[in-house]
């Protein structure tokens, strides 16, 4: 019988840790938390030093169960994350199964490896209360904020609403940048570019393809005065020029020629995988942060379950030893001695609250190089490990050099001047491990006072550009840049304020401001601008660093913060009422009963509705909005629905059936409401597309409706989900078989992702 029970927070963790114990070890997992401030009520002790009452999950009530089963008799050793949420998860632990925090045996380890674990075993730790006491500060925070502030927002808006210290900080940002977005007024300029090729040397051959001779250079300077942006405005200023240039002769003015060193990035911290992963792979941050996790727990391999890839939550930029001495015996041995550093390269967090004792994210084996261990990793696994690796390899290799050339040609009259730049690699260094994204530019070989023939110039007109909306990989940075959140933060945040129609995603996957958003973030930055304000939330951020490194108590800094927030949010919901913060008059007038239409917020954004409520409950979307934005149907779709399911009746209780609208959209619910509680889907009925499911070969794809508007899928669900989000044209793509559908705009186009027709 085993002798010690070792507790960790997730199932595949637990599965990879069991191989590399022995049988006096058994590994559980607790699913998480098991144990949290109540739901329902506020579950914190505000007159009593805002002392918290923890609860046992309901849902792990099995858990709890069998882990006190398993406890009994035996010595535990807690093995959660490393960090203020993993701490707090290990002393919730230790409290269920009657174990005094000061006896309490931990664990820690950066990956999940053999020697990490058998070495975590044999070097135990005490609690360290002070990152329990941080996640305590943090977790009572956000609950007197939200239980606070979201009821007040249901009474002033609309129900469902919520607000949260950081997640409201992230919606201003996202709310300002589109107004900033609305406001900006595009700027006019234009730039001339010239074709130029080097002229045969007379009385020789020349030796090179004309091809290769040919190069283009921008404008640069008039009068030896370098070009400003706007100085060329309109198109007859920019004519102009190019009139003056028709028949003007170049030679070479200037040619410099000089070697630079590219050197590579550090490794990965959330932040920056996170942003990379958005930008090169097209992954959400929840997504990175979910398939980083499988890397991290364990992939099964020919010789057993490992974990591929360190601790992913942590601002720390260092390298472990062993790693450094693995990546340098690779890097030899795969490229050349003169490939490697011959002293290990260090970097430095700037951020002054990071985590050094943590490591960056990293491949736990130098050598397992992503080609080796493809077949075991499904698609998305494949392309973030070979992200990681090739980043940390990448940061322990020497510079790559670079040729630089830059060329300036003038006129005849030396009135106006052209410059080209070009580039060459001298020496690959890193950049052997980025072949894909090593671009050359080669000019020609040049010398000053050269004669170059001018093939053709050419004006190009030019706009200026807002500021783009926010993507993930955006939005972490200026969290990050602001101080607000931490590592385990960003994706959650996002997450968040998705998920609470705060935020919605446009066709390039960038995150825009919804209606309720305007609203919400307009009250809360004029009522509590504490609440949103950036430089506020950053101070909090380091008083819970603060708190976390021992250097302050956690209820001071709740007290400090809460009684003036309550005073004010007691004096505003006196103050404010609903209908200035989301009524707006029109000019329309409702067809049923002649009142004026007015503009109201709900939940799932603003919509017209009659001044005569409740004698008159006509609404109606805005004018010139479309329908499916929000996967509601109009009043016409909804008349329709209401006469053909007249007469309907409960199949359970015999009442009538009445039509609802939900916020996936339409469906039936009983008359005799709340003692018959049974409704019945008719979304997607009478809305079929004619064309068989492919994947099932048995159901016919309809027309659904979900909160993200509408949708295509199989009338076989649940037991086929095959689903599209454009109408199936019943045709098959040429190139690889799957549905040709036709998408919002009205273009066709393949189902199939990974197709590019």
């Amino acid at each position: 019988m085993s002798k010690t029970l070792v507790i960790v927070e997730s199932p595949a963790k637990a599965k990879t840790i069991n191989k590399y114990l022995g049988k006096d070890y058994t590994v559980k997992s607790s699913f998480g938390h098991v144990r949290d401030l109540e739901k329902k009520k506020m579950g914190i002790d505000i007159e009593n030093n805002f002392e918290p009452h923890y609860v046992n999950d309901r849902a792990k009530s099995k858990v709890i169960d069998e882990l006190k089963k398993s406890a009994k008799g035996k010595k535990v050793l807690f093995a959660t994350d490393e960090d203020r949420e993993g701490e707090a998860i290990s002393w919730h632990l230790a409290h269920i199964l009657g174990i005094d925090e000061k006896e309490t045996k931990r664990i820690v380890f950066h990956e999940i490896t053999k020697n990490a674990i058998l070495n975590a075993i044999e070097h135990p730790r005490l609690l360290d209360m002070d990152l329990v006491n941080a996640q305590q500060a943090r977790r009572v925070l956000d609950r007197l904020v939200g239980f606070e502030l979201s009821p007040f927002l249901w009474k002033k808006i609309a129900r469902g609403l919520s607000a949260g210290r950081v997640q409201s900080v992230a919606v201003r940002l996202v709310v300002e940048r589109e107004r900033e977005r609305n406001a900006f007024k595009p700027q006019e300029y234009w730039t001339i570019k010239g074709e130029f090729k080097k002229q045969k040397a007379e009385g020789r051959q020349q030796k090179t393809d004309d091809e290769n001779q040919i190069f283009e250079a921008l404008l640069n300077k008039i009068e030896n005065k370098a070009l400003k942006k706007f100085e060329i405005g309109n198109k007859e200023q920019a004519d102009k020029i190019l009139g003056e240039l028709k028949s003007a002769k170049y030679q070479i003015a200037q040619v410099e020629q000089k070697e630079t060193k590219k050197s590579p990035l550090p490794p990965f911290t959330t932040s920056t995988l996170q942003q990379t992963a958005n930008n090169s792979l097209g992954f959400s941050a929840k997504q990175t942060m979910m398939i980083a996790q499988q890397l991290y727990e364990g992939i099964q391999l020919d010789d057993g379950t490992h974990g591929l890839i360190t601790y992913m939550r942590t601002d720390s930029l260092n390298l472990s030893e062993k790693f450094l001495l693995e990546a340098k015996d690779f890097i030899k041995q795969k490229f050349g001695e003169k490939y490697s550093c011959n002293s290990p390269r260090v970097f430095k967090k700037k951020s002054k609250n990071a985590q050094e004792a943590h490591e960056a994210i990293r491949p736990t084996e130098a050598n397992r190089a992503p080609e080796s261990i493809k077949k075991y990793l499904d698609t998305k696994q494949y392309k973030l490990y070979d992200l990681i690796w090739r980043r940390a390899i990448a940061s322990q290799m020497v510079e790559a050099k670079i040729n630089k050339m830059t060329v300036d040609i003038e006129n005849d009259s030396k009135k106006y001047t052209f410059r080209a730049n070009g580039q060459s690699i001298a020496f690959e260094g890193y950049l052997k491990l980025f072949p894909n994204i090593t671009k050359e530019n080669i000019l020609p070989d040049l010398k000053e006072k050269d004669p170059v023939d001018c093939l053709k110039t050419s004006g190009r007109q030019h706009f200026t550009e807002p500021a783009g909306r926010y993507s993930d990989a955006t939005l972490v940075k200026a969290l990050e840049e602001h101080g607000i959140g931490r590592p385990s933060t960003y994706a959650p945040t996002i997450a968040t304020i998705e998920a609470r129609k705060y935020v919605e995603r446009d066709e390039n996957k960038k995150l825009f401001p919804t209606d309720t958003a305007y609203i919400v973030n307009d009250l809360l930055v004029e009522h509590f601008p504490k609440i949103v304000d950036l430089e506020f939330t950053a101070k909090m951020e380091n008083s819970l660093d603060e708190i976390a490194e021992g250097k302050k108590e956690w209820q001071p800094i709740i007290s400090e913060f809460y009684f003036p927030f309550k005073e004010n949010l007691t004096k505003k919901d006196m103050e404010l009422t609903k209908k200035e913060l989301t009524e707006e008059s029109t000019e329309e007038k409702c067809e049923k009963c002649g009142s004026p239409m007015v503009i109201k917020m709900g939940r799932f954004g603003k919509f017209m509705a009659c001044s005569n409520y409740p004698d008159c409950k006509n609404t109606k979307h805005l004018p010139g909005e479309d329908k499916d934005k929000d996967g509601q149907p109009d009043n016409k779709e909804i008349e329709e629905l209401n006469k053909k399911y007249t007469g309907e009746k409960c199949e359970k209780c015999g009442s009538n059936m009445a039509v609802k609208i939900g916020k996936f959209g339409p469906f039936l619910a009983c008359t005799a409401f709340p003692k018959c509680k049974n409704i019945k889907n008719i979304n997607g009925e009478n809305q079929k597309t004619g064309v068989k499911c492919p994947k099932c070969g048995q159901g016919e794809i309809v027309e659904k409706r979900s909160r993200r508007g509408v949708f295509y899928a199989c009338d076989q669900y649940p037991d086929c989900k095959n689903a599209y989000w454009g109408k199936p044209t019943g045709k098959k793509c040429e190139k690889c078989g799957s549905l040709l559908i036709t998408d919002k705009k009205g273009n066709i186009k393949c189902s199939n992702k990974e197709c590019d027709k």
